[in-house]
């Protein structure tokens, strides 16, 4: 079930990050999908450090903060990429 947060975390974390931050957005199903990846990576990270913020508010805080991070690192990555 904390799995399932941290994806949908991510998800809206990587579009609010694109919404905040239209330089590096990439569209909300990009925005979506990278997020979403960052969801579960920050949510495995955080497992992983043993920081250890309560099941669900950890879970949605890992999967919101690794969603927006990695959706701004790739959007960071493709403009470079673009000039």
């Amino acid at each position: 079930m904390e799995l399932i947060i941290s994806l949908l975390t991510g998800a809206v974390g990587g579009n609010l990050a694109g919404a905040l931050l239209k330089k590096y957005s990439m569209g909300t199903l990009w925005n979506s999908v990278v997020g979403i990846l960052g969801g579960g990576l920050g949510a495995q990270l955080l497992d992983m450090l043993g920081i250890d913020l309560g099941g669900i508010v950890g879970s949605i805080a890992g999967g919101g903060v690794g969603g927006g991070v990695l959706m701004v690192i790739i959007g960071l990555i493709k403009g470079a990429m673009s000039k």
